[in-house]
């Protein structure tokens, strides 16, 4: 029956009419993933109405086409711009783009389209086995156990403290409390809410991303008044050495795929879980770690060819079970229902061959995707070479109109705005920016989970087989952890490897320690009323983070300016050579285009920002910023329609919606 399955899936996928829908989702796929901050939620739920109606196999082959080429085609952003295409490709910022910097944007895409198409392919290998075997395996987790993977997620803050451990875990506790605002998982209880609906349902993953790393790499790059890949003389010339970087490292990339794979059939762990974990993994297991946040191309390969793989494992809990692991997947789930296929046992009895076309076509359509992302890549990549004037104000209106979306709320932009100078702060003052990330992506799946393995198991829960397997694991992680931070070659440099110079002061960075102490005495108090188990997450981490704020603040109140240390050489260099923005200006900048969509909506309020910006600051001629401004109208009508996405209104668009035209409306 297996045989005769696989060679009818192979007969279906192997046909015109196939190749030709998995080519659209494809298509689709590569546009949505290009767009940072959209991610495969948008790119499932654009295809979902055309499907209904359509035969099974085709409509699948659409939907399928997405996924894979979302986990490929974001790392442009990631790598050229800084900014975190998806929640998915977040720590390949790490590397990629100080590659970029260095004028190797073309050997780190090179990899990662390489390391990527390996992970997709064993993604698909192993979902071609799983099928049948994964079963017990998925079954045996539990909220316990989930719990500890998320435990497990938290033990890589200490490969990502740089050579403050102190600053990493306080980072974390203010991520994992940044995470806790909105209702309680336990009891609805709402905290630090302030009263408003807006941050009673939380913040959302995407905008705190953006803010963490995209927003500081603008302002950074703005002071540097140069292109990304300053001195960078051409970028074809590192493709071949992409390719030969992932064929050296090989086994490094078919460890982390087969990591992926089996962690992507977890439900509740998603892709901005798994690559946190593959690059905290590449770190431990590396001897020299001396490059790693500063452009080491086994980051990149690590957390790409993990990214890719994890597709095929988050379809077996999809396909098997109907538990969907991820937001895409529960989109691809409904879009199974919708063509009449029901998850469960049958998919591996009676709709076996469906499998398997499933399988063969994610193969495929990873192969597609990474042709075309290579064909497109010397276009793409030459914006590392542009001057970076010219080319900010289009990644503010990208990041803006992405961060929009969640809630399409004007206060998401407000959130976005006062998180970006979080993030600045934090990369401006040493304090690891991976380490907040990876806190707010697990706290509100990690209290969930305790409070579930609490109610079914009590405290025994520790005691199950799978638990103690995971916690030996955690044990060996930090020790591996521990263990990196001895020596001199063995430092890993990464935010918070620089120090301060004398002839800066130091009393902002106490300001700013102090800051964080402010955020975790609100949560004790803000919590201290409420029950059990709405307080017991966010005082415990208050707690844990107020600990590590002393281990912080004390070193620095003796004077100790190493304490304080800056993100790195190059920051340091840059504090007081500021290029055309002045970091207040650019804060200033970012103020006024919020209050400026506040009072005469989204897109006049673009327009505005580029006939300002590309004059003052990047002193364009009126030429080019007519046709700049113009090309980002396009580019902005073209995203509205579509995508079918919404502007931001502001208050005098309201007032006089009746005589206004599309787009203004």
């Amino acid at each position: 029956m297996i045989i005769d399955a696989i060679f009818s899936a192979l007969d279906t996928v192997l046909t015109l009419q196939h190749f030709k829908y998995l080519l659209v989702g494809v298509l689709v796929g590569l546009v949505v993933g290009i767009l940072p901050g959209l991610g495969g939620i948008v790119g499932m739920s654009l295809l979902l109405p055309f499907v209904y109606g359509m035969e099974p196999s085709s409509a699948m082959a659409m939907l399928i086409g997405i996924l894979p080429v979302l986990a490929i085609a974001d790392t442009f952003a990631s790598v050229l711009m800084g900014i975190p295409g998806s929640s998915a490709s977040q720590a390949t910022i790490l590397d990629g783009f100080p590659l970029a910097k260095k004028g190797q944007a073309a050997r780190a895409l090179s990899a990662a389209f390489t390391a990527s198409l390996f992970g997709g392919l064993f993604g698909a290998l192993v979902l071609t086995v799983a099928v049948l075997l994964a079963r017990p395996l998925i079954l045996s987790f539990g909220a316990a156990e989930l719990f500890m993977l998320t435990i497990f997620g938290l033990s890589m803050v200490g490969v990502l403290s740089g050579q403050s451990l102190a600053k990493g875990l306080a980072a974390c506790a203010a991520g994992l409390a940044l995470g806790a605002v909105g209702a309680a998982p336990a009891t609805g209880e709402y905290r630090m809410e302030f009263g408003s609906l807006y941050l009673m349902n939380g913040l959302p993953l995407v905008i705190v991303g953006l803010a963490l790393f995209a927003i500081p790499e603008i302002g950074d790059l703005l002071r540097k008044n140069s292109s990304i890949a300053s001195g960078a003389t051409g970028l074809g010339q590192g493709w071949a050495q992409g390719i030969r970087d992932t064929w050296v490292y090989r086994w490094l990339t078919l460890r982390l795929a087969g990591l992926g794979a089996i962690l992507g059939m977890i439900p509740g762990l998603g892709g901005s879980v798994v690559d946190w974990i593959a690059y905290g993994h590449v770190i431990q297991t590396s001897k020299d770690r001396s490059q790693f946040g500063k452009g080491d191309i086994r980051g990149v390969i690590a957390v790409e060819s993990t990214t890719s793989s994890k597709e095929g494992g988050g379809l077996v809990p999809t396909l098997l079970f109907g538990i969907p692991g991820s937001g895409s997947m529960a989109i691809f789930l409904a879009g199974m229902v919708l063509i009449g296929l029901q998850p469960g046992p049958a998919m591996v009895s009676t709709n076996l061959d469906v499998t398997y076309t499933i399988v063969w076509s994610l193969a495929v359509a990873n192969v597609m995707g990474t042709a075309l992302c290579i064909v497109l890549a010397p276009s793409v990549a030459r914006i590392t070479t542009i001057r970076y004037p010219l080319i900010a104000p289009f990644m503010i209106m990208v990041i803006s109109f992405a961060a929009f979306q969640p809630n399409r709320s004007l206060y998401d932009l407000v959130t976005l705005l006062v998180l970006g100078v979080v993030g600045i702060l934090l990369r401006r003052f040493g304090w690891p920016r991976p380490a907040f990330l990876i806190g707010f992506v697990l706290s509100t799946q990690g209290e969930r989970y305790l409070y579930q393995a609490l109610q079914f198991s009590g405290w025994s829960f520790f005691t199950r087989p799978i638990v103690l397997i995971i916690a030996g694991i955690i044990i060996l992680s930090v020790w591996l952890s521990i263990r990196s931070t001895k020596g001199e070659g063995g430092k890993i440099q990464t935010e918070g490897s620089g120090t301060v110079s004398d002839d800066h002061p130091i009393w902002p960075q106490y300001a700013f320690t102090l800051g964080l102490v402010a955020l975790f005495a609100f949560a004790i108090y803000d919590t201290i009323g409420l029950t059990t188990l709405g307080k017991i997450f966010p005082m415990g981490i208050a707690i844990a983070g107020l600990v590590a704020c002393a281990f912080v603040l004390v070193p620095q109140l003796r004077g100790n300016r190493q304490s304080g240390a800056v993100f790195d050489a190059e920051e340091q260099n840059r504090q007081d050579e500021d290029g055309p923005v002045s970091l207040l200006g650019y804060i200033g900048w970012l103020a006024a285009f919020v209050a400026t969509i506040a009072l005469v909506g989204y897109f006049l309020a673009v327009l505005i920002l580029f006939f300002a910006f590309l004059r003052i600051v990047a002193r364009a001629g009126w030429l080019q910023i007519a046709l700049l401004t113009a090309a980002a109208a396009g580019i902005l009508m073209a995203l509205v329609g579509a995508l079918n996405m919404v502007m931001p209104e502001g208050l005098l668009q309201r007032h006089f919606y009746d005589y206004l035209f599309w787009p203004l409306i």
